[in-house]
């Protein structure tokens, strides 16, 4: 399955479970960080009481919250790294994340005219912005091999905007895959943002090598970390 099929069914399949309950059976795995970053202590409002609502979203972007067992999928396909992927070289492959009801939240707004969306995604960590930034300069690329499909994923750092946040980051990245004719490419712009233990990160995804929409992702972006600070 290539990849413009995979997110165009994750998003289907996102709004066929839009009256899911966002609640799952069983026990949430723990962050793999031990601690928190120096002695901040933790937001206590739960992620899902801080996320933006689907009225958060500038016009034409037509968002739903994720019920939880969409989440991991979606994670995986705007990071370019499938659950259960091989990746090359192997330190490359992303840390564990926790996909529990207070582990992480997205929502997604879609832009069905230019086939995009907008991502927002709150997360549970303790890992500095930092971390990731020297990982990405250690991976700026890396192949991912799953059921003998392959893909290049491409990453750098680019300025990140001001904001008031412990720290910020910014990432371009492109993942390519297929061959010749049967070649997609999908590119997407992160801006993340670290207020105490909760990571925020907006992404503008789409498929071709057009500018993202830097407007609207900026508005929401901002909004997603007021409404953590707020809380915080």
């Amino acid at each position: 399955m290539n990849r413009r099929i995979l997110v165009a069914g994750l998003a289907a399949a996102s709004l066929a479970l839009a009256g899911c309950s966002s609640t799952v059976a069983g026990v949430a795995a723990p962050d793999s960080s031990a601690a928190l970053v120096g002695t901040t202590a933790p937001i206590e409002a739960p992620l899902s009481s801080m996320l933006l609502t689907p009225a958060d979203f500038p016009a034409p972007y037509e968002a739903i919250v994720l019920p939880a067992q969409a989440v991991s999928q979606a994670a995986g396909d705007l990071s370019g790294f499938p659950a259960g992927a091989k990746v090359d070289p192997a330190g490359c492959k992303p840390p564990s994340q926790d996909y529990g009801e207070n582990g992480t939240a997205m929502i997604v707004g879609t832009d069905n005219a230019q086939r995009a969306t907008i991502s927002v995604e709150l997360m549970r960590t303790a890992t500095p912005l930092s971390v990731r930034a020297q990982e990405i300069g250690r991976c700026s690329e890396v192949v991912t091999t799953k059921n003998g499909a392959q893909a290049t994923v491409k990453t750098t750092v680019v300025p990140a905007p001001p904001l008031n946040a412990d720290d910020t980051l910014a990432l371009r990245q492109t993942v390519t895959s297929g061959e010749g004719a049967e070649t997609v490419t999908q590119s997407t712009l992160t801006l993340l943002a670290q207020v105490r233990d909760v990571r925020v990160s907006a992404t503008y995804m789409s498929f071709g090598t057009g500018a993202p929409d830097s407007a609207a992702l900026d508005q929401v972006f901002t909004e997603a970390v007021q409404r953590v600070n707020a809380a915080a």
